[in-house]
Formats: C-alpha cells, sequence, structure tokens
C-alpha cells in the first residue's frame, strides 16, 4: 500500500518525465529547432523515463532535475540530424524558460496532490475495514463420465509394442 509520501514521489516522477520530453521538443521548436524524427523520439522518451525516475527517486530540486531533462532531450533531438551543434541563443532562452514554468507547475502539482491526500485522510476514517462478504455459493460439477468404474482401470492393461511379426 502506498504511503503519502511515495505515491507523492511516484507523481513527481511522472509530472517531471512527462513535461521534460513535452517541454524539450517544444523549446527545441520554439528555439528554431527541427521537428523529431522517430529515432529522437525514442531517444527522447527514454530520456523523459529516465529523468521520471530519477525525480521519483531523489529528493533533488525540481529545477535541477528538469535542466538535466533539458540537456537529456535537447542531446536527444540533435542526435537524428547526425551533427552535434552549440545551440543558439534563442534555443537557450527557450529551454531555460521551459525549465522555469515546468518547474513552477510541478511544484503546484505536488503541493496540490499533497493537499488532495490529507483532504482524503480527514474524510475517510483510519479504523475503516471492509465488511466480509459472504457467499452461498455451492461447487458446481461440470461433467460427470457415464462410463464404469471398472472399465477404467482395464483401459490401461495390455501389451504395447511393436507387431509381431507373421511367419
Amino acid at each position: 500500500m502506498f504511503t503519502e509520501r511515495t505515491l507523492v514521489a511516484h507523481t513527481r516522477g511522472c509530472f517531471v518525465g512527462g513535461t521534460s520530453g513535452a517541454v524539450s521538443i517544444a523549446a527545441h521548436a520554439a528555439g528554431g529547432g527541427a521537428t523529431p524524427g522517430q529515432g529522437s523520439v525514442a531517444l527522447l522518451l527514454a530520456a523523459a523515463v529516465a529523468v521520471g525516475a530519477t525525480a521519483a527517486g531523489t529528493r533533488l530540486s525540481a529545477i535541477a532535475v528538469l535542466t538535466v531533462g533539458q540537456i537529456l532531450g535537447h542531446i536527444a533531438l540533435v542526435l537524428e540530424s547526425g551533427h552535434i551543434h552549440v545551440p543558439s541563443l534563442a534555443m537557450v532562452a527557450a529551454h531555460i524558460a521551459a525549465v522555469g514554468v515546468a518547474a513552477v507547475l510541478i511544484i503546484g502539482a505536488e503541493r496540490g496532490c499533497s493537499i488532495a491526500l490529507a483532504a482524503l485522510h480527514r474524510l475517510v476514517p483510519r479504523g475503516y475495514t471492509a465488511p466480509p462478504v459472504r457467499s452461498r455459493v455451492t461447487p458446481w460439477v461440470e461433467h460427470r463420465p457415464r462410463t464404469r468404474r471398472v472399465l477404467l482401470p482395464a483401459a490401461g492393461l495390455g501389451t504395447r509394442g511393436p507387431p509381431a511379426l507373421a511367419a
């Protein structure tokens, strides 16, 4: 069963990973980069999953994890073009703005999740146990063979082997 902290951490990891991948594409396009192909999207997805898992497993600041996510996202998007270039000033500004906006949204979502869980804890009593389920189902036997029980042991008896040679 999830505790409040693990649920918030998993939610944070999902938010950071998903936002990192989506914002990398948006910031890269806003900075004048090319649209990604299939190979770079696959690399970007792997980078977003790694960033999300890192964010869920540690308490690093959202800005630090998102910055690493933007760097990995930029590298993943550039690799398909065949050459690694120094990003332009507009692209760096777009990635920095993306980190700032995403960090504000993720911190707000994390606090909102904590508030919602606290409200849920007040609504559901702690000593709640589900009532037992009573069932009046009787076991049902599907198939009863009509053969005699005497024939069943005799069915396996007999010689087994190659046929006798005819003389």
